[in-house]
Order: structure tokens, then C-alpha cells, then sequence
């Protein structure tokens, strides 16, 4: 598939569903968490998943499905309030205390058939960044900050994802850039990383990242994501105190606008 195709509105419909993981304990950002999930933990007033259900609602999404664990009763009952436009599904994760993201996300492969937007609970970004993510098969990535860890992805000089690094120790050069942690993928791609994640589960990796997966798949060239580049700062992952007060720093009010912002 060509960006000139991606790009294209006539030729690939918008995707209009999406996949929130929100399940964890947020164990990082104690005390908050001990009465509150962690997508719940508010910015100048705005909780995370506030911030991104307006974010969804505003690009025309239609269907929200959210993988739920901690506290899952405070998040429905968010989420009766504050969505009017949306059909929400709801998959509970009776192992969230001892799994990770992948448990969650192959809980999600027989709800799921379509393309998605899979985004995690403890994203808050600006509205703009989101709309080249419409497109299926894409990967949001931003240039390298030093407080960023975790996965990375490597870009040739056609600016396409040619690797992608697990861990805080991943490469860091002009060619490499930090996963934003939001992914859309294709009905077509979405078999294949499903029938993956079976592969891990049934062996019992039920403590890995489902990164690992789309990793494994990209270097064995299973699957192709186009990379949409996130302003380093208009997003931020908020898994610790210290990350919460550097958001309210970046995010000093909350913004909402449209249009959007690629390569």
C-alpha cells in the first residue's frame, strides 16, 4: 500500500474504531491510583481519557471498545457520562493484575474485526496530532527527548520503519524515533498480528508488551506501517508523578482543534 494511497480519502475509508487499553494498575503513579484508575488522573483539570475521548469524538469516530482491569467500574461510569456519539464496548481483563498490554490486547481479537486505532490509557496529546492516524496501517512516532524510554523505531531515508527496538536501550540517532504508543492497523493486518498473539499467549508470554509482537512482525517484514510523525511536544506518557507534573508544564490548556499534522 503507497502513502499516495493512504493519503487518498476516495480510495481508503477513515478508520472509525478504536481500541483503548486501560487495564493496568498504574502502580507508578501512586497515591493517585489508589482511588482512581490511572487514565482518570486529571491535567489542569482534564483527566487522560476525558482528553481523548473529545479527541475520538471530534475526528468522527464511532465505536470505542476499552479493555478494562483496575478500578473498571470508575471508567464505565465515566465513560455513561461523557459519551454521547460513541458506541462503547467493554472487555474485561480477569488477569490484569499479572499480565501485560498483550494479555489485554489479544483479549480484543474476537470483539475486533475492522480496522482500528489502538491507543493506551495513559497518552495525553494534542487533538491535532491525531488525524493522520485515520489511515490504517500507520505508527506514531516523535523525534527523541531524553526523558523519553521505551520502544523505538528506525527509519530509512525514505522515511519508512524499517526496525523497531524494545527497551529503554534502544538505539538513538538521527534515523531512530520513540513510539508514541498509538497504532492503526488494518482488518488485513490485524489477522496477522492476531493470529501472533495467539502464537504468545498459548506459550504463555503473558508479561509481554504487545510491541514485541508488531516488532517481530516488522523485522520479519509480515507487516508495513507508515510512520506519522508527533510534535515532541504536543504528547506526553504519564506513568509517574514526575510525568504528570511535566504534562501540566506542556499542556498549560487544553487545546482541541482541528486540523491535522503529518510529515
Amino acid at each position: 500500500m503507497t502513502t499516495e494511497t493512504l493519503n487518498n480519502p476516495q480510495t481508503i475509508a477513515p478508520v472509525k474504531t478504536a481500541v483503548l487499553l486501560a487495564a493496568g494498575t498504574g502502580s507508578r503513579l501512586q497515591p493517585l491510583t489508589h482511588d482512581a484508575p490511572k487514565c482518570l488522573t486529571e491535567i489542569h483539570g482534564v483527566s487522560i481519557l476525558d482528553r481523548q475521548v473529545r479527541c475520538l469524538q471530534d475526528w468522527g469516530f464511532e465505536r470505542l471498545v476499552v479493555v478494562l482491569g483496575h478500578m473498571e467500574e470508575c471508567i464505565r461510569e465515566f465513560l455513561q457520562q461523557h459519551t454521547c456519539d460513541l458506541q462503547i464496548d467493554y472487555i474485561t481483563s480477569p488477569r490484569y493484575r499479572t499480565t501485560n498490554n498483550i494479555y489485554s490486547l489479544w483479549l480484543a481479537r474476537d470483539l475486533v474485526q475492522e480496522p482500528f486505532l489502538l491507543l493506551e490509557s495513559d497518552l495525553y496529546f494534542d487533538t491535532s496530532m491525531l488525524g493522520p492516524m485515520l489511515r490504517p496501517d500507520r505508527i506514531a512516532v516523535s523525534p527523541i527527548l531524553p526523558w523519553m524510554s521505551g520502544s523505538t523505531v528506525e527509519l530509512d531515508h525514505q522515511r519508512r520503519v524499517i526496525s523497531m527496538d524494545i527497551g529503554a536501550d534502544g538505539r538513538r540517532d538521527s534515523t531512530s524515533h520513540k513510539t508514541v504508543n498509538i497504532y492503526s492497523f488494518s482488518a488485513d493486518t490485524w489477522r496477522l498480528i492476531g493470529k501472533r498473539l495467539d502464537r504468545h499467549i498459548a506459550a504463555g508470554n503473558v508479561g509481554e508488551y504487545y510491541e514485541t509482537v508488531v516488532a517481530e512482525m516488522i523485522g520479519e517484514g509480515i507487516i508495513s506501517l507508515e510512520p506519522v510523525l508527533f510534535d515532541k511536544d504536543q504528547w506526553y506518557e504519564i506513568d509517574t508523578l514526575a510525568d504528570l507534573q511535566e504534562a501540566e508544564r506542556i499542556f498549560s490548556a487544553p487545546t482541541h482543534a482541528l486540523p491535522s499534522s503529518s510529515w
